[in-house]
């Protein structure tokens, strides 16, 4: 039986062509009727058809004839972005195989390197593949030619295809059936990996499985083997895509199984699933993800945290990357700090939240996370300037930096290696491939490519540069709190982690600002910014002026005097003892600043 089934995944950069292919194979295998196929079926999200992204990985079950033998399926389209490598990386502990998609007409990309490395790391048959050949302006010799390099083929073992006109496809799924072996028999104990889930009002918890070995129906007992939570087994089935319910699931199958279980934090991705009293040798999980960029998350109206909460507890279960816990701000109230894998996972995640669950979100801008260690104390993550120590208290202070690695054509190779230079690091090399084009590897401080990178890099080459970065470690930096002082109180929701050598700039630039946004009082309202206890920058914001003397007529002039110096101590008081406290408002101003 496990002779006759096929996992496999398609990987490729953003826009490449994955969902297409998908498509495709939907419709050769019959698995979609033809009244019911659209383009990008597998993508359910309307964030995903938006977009045109991929963002959640996509398993599906298909059967096919091929010589004469019914063969069993099991795809999973992923994301193409490098934010969602996580998803990547997941689905590829799954399966045997994966199907490395590059099109034709834009050539080898960074994720496509990245999402090879992934399958190369996990031991997976690549069938790689060069889609798009029917466009214009497609270079399929030289792309075909790149691609056997760097997956170190013959030219004659990349696939060529057009998953938009069904060229080759065909063939390309015949590749699949050929060369990625089955899936190992097992052993007689249940034994599933979770490689994904997500929450069902009626069926509690619906874990993803991988069967590594033995079987399971609805009614057996079982095990999760990190959190120790047991439950019945309430349905099993696969992907067709919709869940489909089946008898039992057996080793070498991908599949679903309803756990039941209400508490959405019970089933973790990346635990193992075994029966009850049936002891076996859990199967590794994944690397733990960690966040690279932080953001405050907030319900515009208060009684919305406790929506908020729910909301990011049923997220998780299919974003295992996503972490959170509640915070506070003056002028926002309670809410939480979320930590995402990038700026584009942050945008998503915000973007679900508002239409899956109907909620008004205010989001503070991105931070990313800092390893600090204090005098006489153990290193600990600091990833919020409102937890940052003073100067006097510090020890050591490292910031995480990236391995970036830039793709870039000949032509705009002299505009990306200028973008580049703005940046703080270091250029460590340059790799040629073919077809003209070059790869830029850089090492760089995290912070320097959530300020902005991506954008100037596409602005300078017209979008034909593509990046992509990884964790590389913790490294000594000179950075230093900045500090918001409005009438002398330090605003720490305004405050920021900067360098040291930036720290006048941007100071400047947010008192500036802060005296455009924020409405004048009754007194005069000092705007400053601080770093290791002295000012850098000041504004100040006058008082509103009330004619005091507007009621009086005649007379001596005294009277008014008297009602002047009586405002003018008033003020003065104000001054002293006013407080100015922050809308929610004057917060969104600055965070669009």
């Amino acid at each position: 039986m496990l002779g006759s089934f096929r996992n496999f995944v398609i990987i490729s950069h953003v826009d490449h062509g994955k969902s297409t292919l998908a498509d495709r194979f939907l419709e050769l295998t019959g698995t979609v009727a033809g009244f019911k196929m659209q383009d990008q079926f597998l993508d359910r999200m309307n964030l995903e058809k938006e977009k045109g992204i991929t963002i959640k990985m996509h398993p599906v079950r298909m059967r096919y004839q091929l010589d004469g033998q019914s063969w069993l399926l099991n795809l999973i389209d992923t994301p193409g972005h490098v934010d969602f490598g996580y998803e990547v990386s997941r689905a590829l502990a799954a399966v045997e195989g994966a199907i490395l998609l590059v099109d034709a007409s834009q050539g080898i990309q960074a994720q496509t390197l990245a999402n090879l490395r992934l399958a190369q790391d996990q031991g997976l048959v690549i069938i790689p593949a060069v889609n798009k050949i029917d466009l214009p302006q497609a270079e399929t010799e030289a792309t075909q030619r790149e691609l056997a390099d760097i997956v170190g083929v013959d030219i004659n073992d990349v696939s060529l295809i057009s998953a938009k006109k069904g060229i080759g496809v065909s063939d390309l799924l015949a590749r699949v059936i050929r060369e990625v072996p089955a899936p190992d028999k097992g052993g007689s104990d249940f034994c599933g990996l979770i490689f994904d889930s997500h929450y069902d009002s009626f069926q509690g918890v619906v874990a993803y499985l991988r069967l590594f070995g033995g079987s399971v129906r609805a009614g057996d007992q079982f095990v999760l083997n990190a959190t120790g939570v047991k439950g019945e087994v309430k349905q099993v089935g696969f992907f067709r895509p919709e869940l489909e319910p089946q008898s039992e699931l057996s080793s070498g199958e991908i599949g679903y199984l309803a756990t039941g279980l209400k508490e959405s934090d019970s089933v973790r991705v990346g635990d193992t699933f075994m029966k009850e009293n049936c002891p076996v040798t859990p199967w590794p999980g994944y690397r733990e993800p960690q966040p690279m960029v932080f953001n405050g998350f907030y319900a515009r109206n208060e009684s919305g945290f406790t929506l908020l909460k729910s909301s990011l507890e049923k997220l998780k279960l299919n974003d295992p990357a996503l972490t959170f816990e509640v915070e506070k701000r003056e002028g926002l109230g309670k809410g939480f700090r979320v930590g995402f894998l990038g700026l584009l996972h942050a945008e998503i995640t915000a973007r679900r939240l508002e239409e899956e669950f109907g909620l008004d979100l205010i989001i503070t801008s991105p931070m990313v996370s800092y390893q600090i260690k204090r005098r006489g104390q153990a290193k600990k993550m600091v990833n919020s300037a409102a937890d940052w120590p003073p100067a006097e208290e510090m020890e050591e202070l490292a910031e995480p930096w990236v391995e970036l690695k830039i793709v870039v054509p000949k032509r705009w190779l002299g505009q990306a290696m200028d973008v580049l230079s703005q940046r703080e690091g270091s250029f460590q090399e340059q790799q040629y491939l073919q077809a003209g084009r070059f790869v830029l590897v850089y090492q760089t401080p995290l912070r320097c490519i959530m300020a902005g990178l991506d954008d100037a890099l596409k602005g300078a080459t017209e979008g034909h540069a593509s990046a992509s970065y990884q964790l590389l470690d913790y490294r000594a930096a000179d950075l230093v709190k900045l500090e918001i002082l409005i009438a002398g109180e330090v605003k720490d929701s305004l405050s920021r982690i900067v360098a040291r050598s930036e720290a006048y700039r941007e100071g400047r630039r947010l008192v500036d600002r802060l005296k455009e946004v924020l409405p004048a009082e009754q007194f005069m309202i000092s705007l400053q910014a601080r770093v290791e206890g002295r000012i850098i920058a000041r504004q100040t914001i006058k008082a509103r002026r009330k004619n005091v003397t507007a009621p009086l007529y005649g007379g001596d002039w005294s009277r008014k005097k008297k009602l002047l110096v009586k405002q003018r101590q008033g003020k003065k008081k104000l001054a002293q003892t006013g407080r100015v406290n922050l809308t929610a408002e004057v917060f969104l101003k600055m965070l669009k600043s």
